[in-house]
Parts: C-alpha cells; sequence; structure tokens
C-alpha cells in the first residue's frame, strides 16, 4: 500500500467515528499532509456541525499553518459546493490556497454530484479522484443508497438456533443470542436511524427496541401493527425513545405516539419503505418475525441481512428462520457461541 492509500485509509477511519451521530448526512473523514507528514486531520462529527475539511483545517497547529498552502488534503468524499447547515467546503479550500486535493469518490446528492470538484478545478487546484474509491463508497452505503434509490438502506437481522429456529410459535421466548452479540446489536440499533418490528414480535416479546451498548443514540421505534391490536401497556410505547405506530385502518388511534396510516393492501412494506423515506429516515434495521423478515426478503427489498446463529442452542421445534437463498455470504465472525454471518443483496452492491 503507497503513501497516497494510506493516507486515504486514515480518512475512512477518522469518517467511522461520525456512525449514527451524522445521518442523514454522510461519514467523512479528512487529512492535511505537507511533505509526507499529517499536520491536520478531522471528520464529520454531529449532523449540523462543521465538516470533515472545516475540523481538520482547525485542527493544524499554529506552528504548521503556514504549511497549508503547500500541502495536500486527502478527503474520502468529494468537499461540497453549496450552502446548508454550513457554508461550502470547495470555498474554504480555495480560501486556504490548498494546491492539490485527493477526493475518494464523487457525492451523490444532487446539490454537489461533480461541481465540489468542478470548483477546485476551476480555480486552479489539482484534484486526483478514486482513491480507495469502493471502500469510500461502502462506508457511505447508506447515504448512497438514499439518494440513488431513493429509499432507506434496509438491514435485516435475526438470531437463530444451530438447528435453525428463531422463535417458540408460542408466548415462551427463546432466548438465543450471548451476551457479547447483544452488546453488539446494541451498537447497530445506534447506527441506524429507526428499527422495526411487526405486531406480533411487539406484543410476544415486548422489546424495548433501544439502545443500550453505552454510545450513540436510539433509533426511531417503529411498530407495524395493521389492525392497531397491541396494548397500551407495552414497553415500546414508553418515553425511552421516539415510536411510530403504522396501521392500516380508519379507526382512530389511541396510544400517545405518532402514528402513520397506510392504505389497506395485501402488502404493506413497499408503503412503508417509502413512508420512511418520506420522513427522512435514512436507513432501517428490522428485527421483525420470520413474516416480516420474508416480506422483504422475498421482493429483494433489502441491502444487508445479518443472522447471528448460535452454536449451543438447539429447539427442536417452532418458528423456522427465513431460507437464505439467492443471499450473498460478505464475510462472518465469531462471538464467543455465536456465529455472526453477513450477507449482501448483489443488487444493491451493484447500485450503490
Amino acid at each position: 500500500m503507497d503513501s497516497h492509500e494510506l493516507y486515504m485509509q486514515r480518512c475512512l477511519t477518522l469518517a467511522a467515528r461520525g456512525a449514527g451521530r451524522v445521518a442523514p448526512n454522510p461519514l467523512v473523514g479528512a487529512v492535511l499532509v505537507h511533505d509526507n507528514r499529517i499536520i491536520g486531520e478531522g471528520w464529520h462529527e454531529a449532523f449540523g456541525g462543521p465538516h470533515a475539511e472545516v475540523n481538520c483545517l482547525q485542527s493544524v497547529v499554529p506552528a504548521d499553518r503556514h504549511l497549508v498552502p503547500d500541502s495536500t488534503l486527502y478527503v474520502s468524499l468529494e468537499p461540497c459546493s453549496h450552502y446548508g447547515k454550513t457554508p461550502p467546503c470547495s470555498l474554504r479550500i480555495l480560501q486556504e490556497h490548498i494546491p492539490r486535493v485527493v477526493v475518494g469518490c464523487r457525492d451523490p446528492f444532487p446539490s454537489v454530484n461533480g461541481s465540489g470538484i468542478a470548483r477546485l478545478r476551476e480555480a486552479g487546484v489539482e484534484v486526483t479522484e478514486g482513491l480507495c474509491e469502493e471502500e469510500c463508497r461502502a462506508i457511505n452505503c447508506r447515504f448512497f443508497t438514499w439518494h440513488r434509490l431513493q429509499r432507506p438502506y434496509i438491514v435485516l437481522k435475526w438470531a437463530q438456533t444451530d438447528d435453525g429456529f428463531i422463535g417458540t410459535g408460542n408466548r415462551d421466548r427463546l432466548y438465543i443470542s450471548n451476551p457479547y452479540t447483544n452488546h453488539l446489536v446494541h451498537r447497530w440499533r445506534s447506527e441506524e436511524a429507526a428499527i422495526l418490528v411487526g405486531r406480533r414480535t411487539a406484543e410476544l416479546d415486548d422489546p424495548l427496541l433501544t439502545n443500550r451498548s453505552g454510545a450513540g443514540g436510539h433509533p426511531v421505534r417503529v411498530v407495524l401493527d395493521p389492525s392497531l391490536q397491541l396494548p397500551p401497556h407495552l414497553r415500546v410505547f414508553n418515553r425511552d425513545a421516539p415510536t411510530l405506530l403504522v396501521h392500516a385502518t380508519d379507526a382512530a388511534p389511541t396510544l400517545p405516539v405518532e402514528h402513520l396510516r397506510l392504505q389497506p393492501a395485501h402488502d404493506l412494506v413497499p408503503q412503508l419503505v417509502q413512508s420512511l423515506y418520506k420522513r427522512q429516515l435514512q436507513s432501517v434495521l428490522v428485527e421483525g418475525g420470520a413474516a416480516l423478515l420474508s416480506a422483504f426478503l422475498r421482493p429483494g427489498l433489502y441491502d444487508e441481512v445479518r443472522v447471528i446463529v448460535s452454536a449451543t442452542i438447539r429447539a427442536g421445534a417452532g418458528v423456522k428462520a427465513p431460507p437464505l437463498e439467492g443471499l450473498v455470504l460478505h464475510h462472518e465472525e465469531t462471538l464467543d457461541t455465536d456465529i455472526i454471518r453477513y450477507y449482501q443483496n448483489p443488487h444493491s452492491l451493484q447500485t450503490v
């Protein structure tokens, strides 16, 4: 790996620190280099706050400020060229007289999408594109999916026993994941804008659906209850996090949470996905039961599938886990007694 790739890898490492804090903005890292020495680095730390390039420049110590006009800026995503919550980063780069910029990938946001790079080049900045492009796009798969497919990035998750069951089929709860995996799942929750379950999961498991990993915030809890049958005492309706109750009936909702009414139809999932998009929820973690998960799997309406398999627990009978035909195994990891398999939708990989 040459020095250019090392600096871009550092950008990606920095960018990842913003996970769960910057959506619907992208994850971005920036590194300023002079004569093979990093003199500044930063990342987009929080939605509405300074972008990575600005934080990077602000990190340069006074003794190195005179080096900025003779340095190279590495940034994982194209510098913005429009006024949003902050001024354009491309303008700040020009004001700092930075002569060289290396960009990981272009920004698909319509207000940018090449215009940031064009602005720099028109001003005489030497711009190099496409360094570690695949990795730079992958870290912002939610952002790219949002803008290119105009829907949230969808992650399906379930835990299953060694013999392929996800539940008992009755009111007895089947505990599958070990404590290490449970902590990881809570971290996953902190990284997504919303978390979705169906009526049976909400009623039988009575989950909180909050992030209790110790870092990051809570996702918006989305509960699909087409006929408004859920009782008000369930924990998902408490005030620990926002809850969106989704239904498809003319009955007047009585629970003190936000409601969303869909048009009555055999298949509510596509409507729901578009409604989440309109509500600016950039990603959703689906933790529902077999029926809800299958409603996403059948039409290929997903981007990732994460399956936790216990190597020590067997159920013998109960609710079977959804089939995995057609899924592409990306990688797997082991956490004590659990194996976590990560699958990806090949169509989504090609699109993003």
